[in-house]
């Protein structure tokens, strides 16, 4: 079966060179795998390399070549490389901040809060049921709060706006689908051009939170659902779409994706994703569809701070 090898390193921290890609072949050729010539998407820092042969084989033998260094390798099917429909996690994907754990340190329970999260992410306990404990701890903090933590601590993670608007003007889709709150969905999915938004909404009244979400929560298994609704709905071969989150909640519509990537995951989501970019920002999963540098459409990008 055809595959792609992908090598993408942080070109400025510990650039891509000809040795490494010589290494990478090697590697292949010890497992058997009939390796093609190397196509650099970007000088020093994305290069790849076509093969016949098994995947797994391949993945681990280049995967042991280059052991401690700071390179995203992935071994993907050639066909269906540029997906048509991107379903993205929120926090700690799109942006570096668990957006809950934020508003948790403005009413003095914020290390609480982040426990619970941490403990969630990983799978550990439920999702939903962990949502509603730590949203009902926010009780009686002033909606006017979570605009001030929006616009003074939620940082956007490095490549976001690229991946969106580049994947947009290639004729894809795209859905930003969180287990967050809309009042922070919303502007963030504006402001990198996403086609569309889902996420949980947080009840309030008197301009203050009530300590409550609306029901049903979006969750592990609502997350799965959209993915499948919006392949259904543009009328896509699941071969056709990638999703990528960070979380155990990830985990359905990392699996139904004809590209789950698990960016900077936790353990069960590494396990169970197709791709895993550890050390590129996100443009890493423009490099996993075969995009080239000078495609990428970076007049979008916001200012990161």
């Amino acid at each position: 079966m055809s595959h792609v090898l992908s090598l993408i390193a942080p070109a400025k921290k510990a650039p891509l060179a000809a040795s490494d890609i010589d290494r990478a072949r090697q590697a292949l050729n010890a497992t058997g795998a009939s390796a093609g010539s190397p196509e650099w998407l970007a000088a020093e820092e994305a290069c790849e390399i076509h093969f016949e042969g098994g995947r797994n084989p391949a993945l681990a033998a280049v995967r042991s070549a280059f052991r401690g260094r700071p390179v995203d390798i992935n071994a993907l099917p050639a066909e269906f490389r540029r997906k048509r429909l991107l379903v993205a996690d929120m926090d700690s994907t799109l942006i570096e901040q668990e957006c809950i754990d934020e508003l948790a340190a403005e009413i003095g329970v914020g290390e609480r809060v982040a426990a619970i999260t941490e403990r969630a992410m990983r799978g550990e306990i439920a999702f939903e049921p962990a949502l509603r404990e730590r949203v009902g701890l926010l009780k009686g903090l002033a909606v006017e709060v979570a605009v001030k933590v929006l616009a003074e601590r939620i940082v956007i993670m490095p490549g976001a706006a690229v991946l969106v608007a580049t994947m947009r003007a290639a004729g894809a889709y795209t859905a930003l689908v969180s287990g967050g709150f809309t009042i922070f969905a919303g502007p963030i999915s504006e402001r990198l051009g996403f086609d569309e938004h889902r996420a949980n909404r947080l009840q309030a009244a008197a301009a203050a939170f009530t300590g409550r979400v609306a029901e049903p929560i979006l969750g592990g298994d609502a997350k799965e659902a959209a993915l499948l609704d919006l392949t259904a709905r543009l009328r896509l071969d699941p071969a056709e779409t990638l999703a990528v989150g960070d979380g155990a909640n990830d985990l359905g519509m990392i699996r139904r994706a004809g590209l789950g990537v698990a960016y900077r995951a936790k353990p069960a989501l590494r396990a169970a994703a197709a791709g895993i970019v550890d050390h590129a920002d996100l443009t890493g999963l423009l490099y996993l569809q075969g995009f080239r540098r000078d495609e990428f459409v970076i007049n979008a990008a916001p200012a990161v701070r």
